[in-house]
């Protein structure tokens, strides 16, 4: 496999560390840093993001005529590659990632026109309403309650794990409105703002303290039925569409940049700098990010054909998931007993409070913990391995 880039590439990697020295600052990489999960908290994301849209490339990945860049596939790649290395602030993928491409493919021309330029400027702040309390992985059996109230419906029930519900001003929002058929059938998918009467947003705080994620209540809520993207009770297909664009991408320099950091970690720990086990487990995390590059290689030069690459999708978001996992672990190992200590001023971006142990080690248990949920969210391995058997294997 020739994976060399062309010198026309070269020229767009040089504009794109440029760009980055430019406008990355200290702080902006600091709060990066110490991120302990996979979503970096508003006041820090959107500051890049506005820095991105002045620039714009803030949406690499939606068309050039909806406020895309133009870029083809490995400028993309590239582009990602080099902001992770840099350590820029991660933006957050609800509006960006998923609410825009999904309305690109399937909204209407209004909803379109009105949204998207809004999404693009960080007017609006997107969180995902998908998960239920008794929903587990089962999305089709959301119970999330509409009823239809003229050119309204009235919405009660309950959402779980809603990212950054507590800063969003609007949500895409699945709902249960018909019950006669299978339960795919009864569902649409709605847009709603966050400031709506009957809206509650309630936090749920994770075990390492940091406070991500929320449970959203709905008691009558009125949303107007011109907000529904799609037809009425065939919102599922809506769904599947969008959880492509949540699965896919992400890239390998993430896991090699965490790899990268988790050396210079077990290096500063004397036991570990000269112990083979440990070392050798090293070494196995390297070739596992390596098979994982040659496989997102493999997706891009399909796509670069115009292929879809199909359960490949599935197959990248179970082995990201683990390596993911894994390395947090290991994170956790080397810095020892330094993982256990609470430091939550020495976490906190602009605090000045120096770390206890060494670099990193003041957010290694909060990640660990954080990572716990990769397997889980945007669809769990064991419902990802199903689709795999059934669409490469056959069973």
């Amino acid at each position: 496999m020739d994976i060399s880039f062309s010198p026309e590439h070269e020229a767009f990697r040089s504009e794109v560390r440029a760009f980055l020295d430019k406008n990355l600052t200290d702080d902006m990489r600091e709060a990066q840093r110490l991120c302990p999960g996979t979503f970096l908290d508003y006041e820090y994301n959107i500051h890049w993001h506005r820095i991105l849209h002045k620039q714009g490339w803030v949406a690499p990945s939606w068309p050039k005529e909806y406020g895309g860049t133009g870029w083809d596939l490995m400028q993309k790649y590239i582009y990602t590659t080099e902001c992770t290395l840099a350590g820029t602030p991660s933006l957050a993928p609800m509006g960006l990632g998923m609410c825009g491409p999904m309305l690109i493919g399937h909204g209407t021309e209004e909803q379109k026109a009105f949204y998207l330029p809004r999404i693009l400027s960080g007017e609006d702040y997107w969180c995902q309403g998908y998960s239920e309390p008794a929903s587990g992985s089962d999305l089709a059996s959301l119970a999330l309650r509409a009823t239809s109230d003229g050119d309204d419906f009235v919405l009660n029930g309950s959402k779980i794990w809603t990212t950054h519900a507590h800063v969003a001003n609007r949500m895409f929002c699945l709902v249960r409105s018909d019950d006669s058929g299978k339960p795919q059938q009864g569902i649409t998918f709605l847009l709603l703002e966050m400031d709506s009467p009957g809206i509650t947003v309630e936090p749920i705080i994770f075990a390492s303290g940091t406070h991500e994620v929320n449970q959203v209540f709905f008691d009558d809520v009125l949303v107007p039925k011109s907000n529904i993207v799609g037809k009425e009770n065939e919102g599922w297909t809506v769904a599947k569409y969008l959880l492509e664009f949540e699965r896919g991408g992400g890239g390998t320099a993430a896991q090699q940049s965490a790899l990268t950091k988790l050396r210079k970690l077990a290096s500063q720990n004397p036991l570990l700098a000269s112990d083979a086990t440990f070392q050798s487990k090293l070494d196995d995390a390297g070739v596992r990010i390596e098979a994982i590059q040659y496989t997102e290689m493999r997706i891009m030069a399909a796509l670069s054909r115009g292929q879809n690459p199909g359960p490949e999708s599935s197959i990248m978001k179970n082995l990201s998931a683990d390596i993911s996992q894994h390395l947090a672990e290991l994170a956790v190992e080397a810095v020892g007993t330094y993982a256990t200590l609470q430091q939550d001023e020495a976490a906190t971006p602009g605090s000045n409070t120096p770390a206890v142990g060494p670099e990193n080690s003041e957010v290694v248990f909060a990640r660990h913990f954080n990572r716990r949920a990769s397997s889980i969210a945007g669809g769990t391995n064991e419902v990802q391995k199903n689709i795999v058997a059934k669409a490469v294997l056959g069973l």
